[in-house]
């Protein structure tokens, strides 16, 4: 691992690198193949979330179209459903409990930028804090949850 990656994990202040960047093309190479598959292929999507996730519990069910950053970050619990247009920010961890249902078009954002330092944000600098969404939680339609957050 790259000192930005390590920066990243430890909630610190980082930019984006080479190491960073290929990190953020192979997630998205494995969205795009979840996208992408048959709409009756429940396995290969299985499949792919296996790859692409952190941690995926028993009988979650992501529905197409998911977006997400690095993939690596995102934990899923038991019996977890996420609706339609989903997009997990999970520069941060993301956890989500068992037993909760997530609306179509919610966004899970964990990145932050600099507001003060014009010099840090206009270099790119930002850092992430994890969001953990509880056991039996439910995000309605077009939930956002911000940085830090915990539900």
């Amino acid at each position: 691992m790259g000192e930005q990656r390590d920066r990243l994990l430890a909630g610190e202040w980082y930019l984006l690198d080479d190491d960073l960047r290929e990190g953020l093309r192979d997630c998205w190479r494995l969205v795009d193949r979840f996208n992408a598959a048959a709409a009756d292929d429940d396995a290969e999507r299985r499949s792919i979330l296996e790859k692409l996730l952190g941690g995926i519990g028993e009988d979650v069910v992501v529905m197409p179209t998911f977006r997400c950053s690095h993939g690596r970050h995102i934990r899923l619990g038991d019996r977890v459903f996420i609706n339609h247009d989903a997009l997990f920010m999970d520069d941060g961890l993301i956890t989500v409990g068992d037993d909760v249902r997530i609306g179509p078009r919610c966004q899970l954002v964990t990145a932050l930028h600099p507001v003060e330092d014009h010099e840090r944000r206009r270099d790119g600098w930002e850092r992430a804090e994890p969001i953990t969404i509880g056991a039996n939680s439910w995000l309605g339609a077009g939930v956002v949850v911000c940085p830090g957050v915990t539900i």
